[in-house]
C-alpha cells in the first residue's frame, strides 16, 4: 500500500480549509484517509501561527513508515524543519520568447532614437 500524506480540502466555496492527511494514494482526494496530522487554513495572514498546524510525532511516525508527502505538503515539512526540499526552480521559463524580445529590442531602439533626435 503506497501511502501519502497530502492534502483533503474542506471549507465551503471560495473558502478553502485542507486537512493535512495521511492516505491510502488510491482513495480520493477528500475520500477515506488513515489519520490526520494536521492542518492549513490559507485564508490566514503568512505570519499567522496558526495558518499551519502540524503533529510533529505523527507526522515524523509516519515518514519513517514510509508514507510520502505531496509537494506542497513537502513544503510545510521544510518549513518544520522535519524533512529537507530541494530547490527547484526552472530560471529559463521566466524569460520572454523570441518575438517578445525582438519587441523589446525595437522599443528601445525607437525610445534611443526620440531622445537623440530630442537633443
Amino acid at each position: 500500500m503506497s501511502l501519502k500524506i497530502r492534502l483533503a480540502r474542506g471549507g465551503s466555496k471560495k473558502r478553502p480549509y485542507y486537512q493535512i492527511v495521511v492516505a491510502d494514494s488510491r482513495s480520493p482526494r477528500d475520500g477515506r484517509f488513515l489519520e490526520k496530522v494536521g492542518s492549513w487554513n490559507p485564508m490566514l495572514g503568512k505570519d499567522s501561527d496558526k495558518r499551519v498546524v502540524l503533529d510533529v510525532e505523527l507526522v515524523k511516525a509516519w515518514l519513517a513508515k514510509g508514507a510520502q508527502p505531496t509537494d506542497r505538503v513537502l513544503r510545510f515539512l521544510a518549513e518544520a524543519g522535519l524533512t529537507e526540499r530541494a530547490a527547484r526552480s526552472n530560471p529559463e521559463k521566466a524569460k520572454p520568447g523570441k518575438k517578445a524580445q525582438e519587441r523589446a529590442a525595437e522599443k528601445a531602439q525607437k525610445a534611443a532614437d526620440a531622445a537623440a533626435a530630442a537633443e
